[in-house]
């Protein structure tokens, strides 16, 4: 038996937000129940012979396939193993789907798999194996890739909501909000002339380095893509039965981020990353976290932003730099469609 009541898929059902949630909980998730999917993480936790593995899949719909910083191809890599990073996984092996649209150009397609392979070579983990279906002119908006990735979970690693305790720091890898605001402005749908550009890229260096740093001191990790950092915070306090305090005027936000969700009256919590995560680390390692995440080419605007709170439980609260405070919740509708 299921929950979910909506009478047709929407938009907004693949979000990251609330309606995202409501279709995974009460469709995906009673239907296909087992312990791995469970958990919910952004990589399923497997035991074979011994060895600790993490395994992803990610479907990428990316509109337009082209923008500053990136392309649907070098997003197909950098999100699966951001995945498994933030499950605390080394890369092992990455497989990928193609549906591609009859009349695509075939120049288009060879930059995007150029695109594929060089941040793969880049990250060091290898496509092994693919498939390719072609649909109709006007079906898959010139093409669609799946992905699956397989890691081996890093020795240290323990991660877990459930060891998220009162006392927690929480940790954001860099400046939000860079991605979904630039494929807002390469689709024409706000006019900002800015040199922004997507933050897509590996978050592998960071994830390592705060792992071999403090090892089961890494309480939680995920990638703020879909739903932004808000959704995510939202997921965890909610999982682990825990509140989360951030302060706002320590969050990175990038001048441009910020003024261009002040012009279509978004929050930057809500924007889509798709190379910053989330951490949470004990709090008397919480100096320690933040150093080693610096010490990583790229991570030198990482911020220790808030902490985790006994109460309100499951409730993520923003508080401003004057002594006020407000209930940040998950992205509800979908204001930012196809941006991954």
């Amino acid at each position: 038996m299921t929950d979910f009541r909506d009478e047709t898929i929407q938009l907004a059902h693949g979000s990251g937000g609330r309606a995202t949630r409501r279709l995974i909980e009460g469709l995906f998730a009673p239907l296909l129940s087992n312990p791995a999917l469970d958990a919910m993480g952004d990589a399923a936790s497997l035991e074979v012979d011994r060895s600790r593995l993490a395994m992803t899949t990610d479907c990428f719909v990316v509109n337009p396939l082209s923008f500053p910083g990136g392309c649907i191809g070098s997003l197909a890599i950098h999100g699966t193993v951001n995945d498994l990073a933030v499950s605390g996984a080394e890369p092992v092996a990455i497989t990928a789907g193609f549906v591609l649209e009859a009349g695509l150009a075939s120049s288009v397609l060879r930059a995007q798999i150029e695109a594929m392979a060089g941040v793969a070579r880049a990250i060091g983990v290898p496509v092994v194996a693919g498939d390719t279906k072609v649909v109709e002119h006007g079906k898959a908006d010139g093409m669609y890739i799946c992905t699956t990735g397989l890691g081996r979970v890093h020795e240290r690693a323990d991660l877990d909501p459930a060891r998220v305790r009162p006392g927690d720091r929480v940790l954001v890898s860099g400046p939000i909000g860079d991605h979904g605001i630039t494929i807002l402005v390469a689709r024409s749908e706000i006019d900002l002339e800015t040199d922004l550009a997507s933050d897509s890229r590996s978050v592998l260096a960071m994830t390592r380095a705060l792992l071999d740093a403090l090892g089961p001191g890494v309480k939680w990790m995920r990638d703020a893509t879909r739903g932004g950092v808000a959704t995510v915070l939202n997921e965890l306090a909610d999982a682990a039965g825990v509140g989360v305090a951030i302060d706002e005027p320590e969050i990175p936000v990038r001048d441009e981020v910020r003024g261009a969700c002040e012009l279509l009256g978004l929050d930057p919590l809500h924007v889509a990353n798709e190379g910053q995560f989330v951490a949470v680390v004990s709090g008397e390692d919480a100096d320690h976290a933040l150093e080693s995440v610096r010490s990583v080419p790229g991570g030198e605007q990482a911020r220790l932003i808030g902490e985790i709170t006994e109460a309100p439980a499951r409730t993520v609260l923003g508080r401003s730099g004057y002594g006020s405070a407000r209930v940040i919740d998950v992205l509800i509708g979908d204001p930012l469609p196809r941006i991954c």
